[in-house]
């Protein structure tokens, strides 16, 4: 490194491409290595009202980006997890919220964790996560998930924002950081003897070589599949939406702090609030229904039926490139795969996958050393995602359509989720098998149980009978007068945004 610079070209800009220029730029601020990132003004961006995890905010903190400076600038929102409505017909549960972990759980999630696990012995006892949860309770009275000064806890959140927006403000930091900006085409790929990526040629003529490339193409997948012919697995055999219709609505006085997934007849809506306005969409599978017919179904869900608000039709290709890192091209974003946005795990995965990278590169003294344990590890991390998204289609009761009653027998289950089923419904102890499977760190045990408990999957009310004083040990209005009092702290999502 001390004796050649070395340059990294990141062909293609977006929220993927700039993320990943920030985290290098910032990691190897100090090394002889120069960041070059090209993009085409010919190329739209698919610019949404788009959710995040948590892991959000730790990238921007770890660039030293303020709140108050970035969320104005992309219309941004808090996060404090999400609502799933619809998606379960059983009596009690047809709704339910997916929160982000808050300090203060630590008094009240043990409650939820015996509750869930006594209910499933058949004892009625209360098991809906929705009782449990801090964050639970913020999202309901459309609460900011920040905590006044005098509140000293640790509360998770996530954000919304406008995709589009947020690409650009990463850009001008991007450049900040000494990072090169080109504003060009590809319209040709060299590859050297070896098969590696040498250069690219853009619609200038020019030539543009480099060391090692990042392809955040998008779905093109311009250099890692088009180019280097990485083969791609698609996720269409368990996941089977491909499509989405996107329409705005206009913002509310009093902004949500939740995202809302609202199950439709082929799919599902999410509903994201935004500064500026709601971010809608309808994601759907083109086999079983028709884009004209996800359209109408969305006007009718939005009181949109007579209104002339464009709508925009997206195409998603679902699954994952067999390798993340081939040759000397890294692939980030849609480029390298999708899982569609049920669980907003895009920006994660680009979070992981460049970070990752970066430590691999170094650990191998900026060589393909440790390619091999890399891949392995972005594509166990998209396995067990994917698994956590099937998980909310195979559980699912809707009886309304083809769709849903083919998501409920569908059999194309990995391994590790059958053992996760099997486990809840046969009444053992998930936290267990969670951590012999040894994936507690993808999605928690605390996900897992909401999801499951969320949906009602338990004994019949039917089957139930009443618990001693051992299985009630738990007061229940304690717990919600101590979640209560909690949210004291916490001011409207409107107020806190200014």
């Amino acid at each position: 490194m001390e004796q050649t610079r070395k340059k990294i070209l990141i062909v293609g800009g977006g929220t993927a491409g700039w993320m990943a220029a920030n985290l290098m730029a910032a990691r190897w601020a100090d090394q002889n290595i120069d960041i070059t990132l090209m993009e085409s003004a010919d190329i739209g961006i698919i610019g949404v009202g788009e959710g995040s995890t948590p892991q959000l905010k730790g990238f921007m903190d770890s660039l030293g980006i303020e709140e108050a400076e970035w969320m104005p600038r992309c219309n941004a929102t808090y996060k404090a997890g999400i609502s799933f409505r619809g998606w379960s017909t059983k009596p009690g549960f047809e709704e339910y919220f997916h929160p982000f972990p808050a300090q203060p759980d630590d008094y009240t999630a043990p409650a939820f964790f015996h509750n869930s696990y006594v209910r499933r012995q058949g004892v009625d006892v209360e098991g809906h996560p929705d009782h449990f949860f801090l964050a639970s309770h913020l999202a309901k009275h459309k609460l900011s998930p920040i905590a006044q000064d005098s509140f000293p806890f640790e509360i998770n959140y996530g954000y919304h924002f406008d995709s589009s927006l947020l690409g650009k403000y990463l850009a001008e930091k991007a450049h900040e950081r000494g990072v090169e900006r080109i504003t060009a085409t590809v319209t040709d790929v060299n590859l050297n003897s070896a098969g590696d990526i040498e250069s690219v040629v853009t619609d200038a003529g020019e030539t543009l070589a480099a060391d090692f490339f990042l392809d955040c193409t998008g779905f093109r997948a311009l250099l890692i599949q088009q180019t280097l012919k990485t083969p791609f697995n698609s996720f269409a055999d368990n996941l089977f939406n491909d499509s989405a219709v996107v329409m705005p609505t206009p913002s509310t006085e009093r902004i949500e702090s939740q995202t809302i997934s609202t199950a439709m007849k082929n799919g599902w809506a999410w509903s994201i609030p935004l500064t500026s306005r709601v971010g809608n969409g309808y994601v759907f599978s083109s086999s079983f229904c028709s884009a004209d017919e996800a359209e109408t179904e969305m006007r009718a869900h939005l009181g949109l039926l007579d209104s002339d608000v464009e709508a925009r039709h997206l195409k998603m290709k679902v699954g994952q490139v067999q390798q993340h890192w081939s040759k000397n091209c890294l692939a980030v974003g849609l480029s390298q795969g999708f899982i569609e946005p049920l669980e907003a795990t895009a920006l994660h995965l680009v979070q992981e996958t460049v970070q990752g990278f970066i430590e691999a590169y170094e650990k191998g003294s900026f060589s393909d050393t440790h390619r091999k344990d890399f891949n392995a590890s972005v594509s166990t991390r998209f396995e067990r995602v994917r698994d956590y998204i099937v998980a909310h289609y195979r559980v699912n009761s809707r009886t309304d359509s083809e769709y849903w009653l083919a998501n409920a027998r569908n059999e194309k289950l990995s391994t590790s989720l059958r053992s996760i089923l099997q486990t809840w419904v046969s009444g053992k102890n998930l936290s267990d098998e969670l951590d012999r499977q040894d994936i507690d760190n993808y999605y928690p045990s605390i996900s897992w149980h909401c999801l499951l408990a969320g949906y009602g999957i338990y004994p019949n009310q039917d089957q139930l009978k009443a618990g001693n004083e051992m299985a009630n040990k738990h007061s229940l209005p304690q717990i919600e007068e101590f979640i209560r009092r909690c949210a004291l702290n916490f001011k409207s999502h409107r107020e806190q945004l200014g």
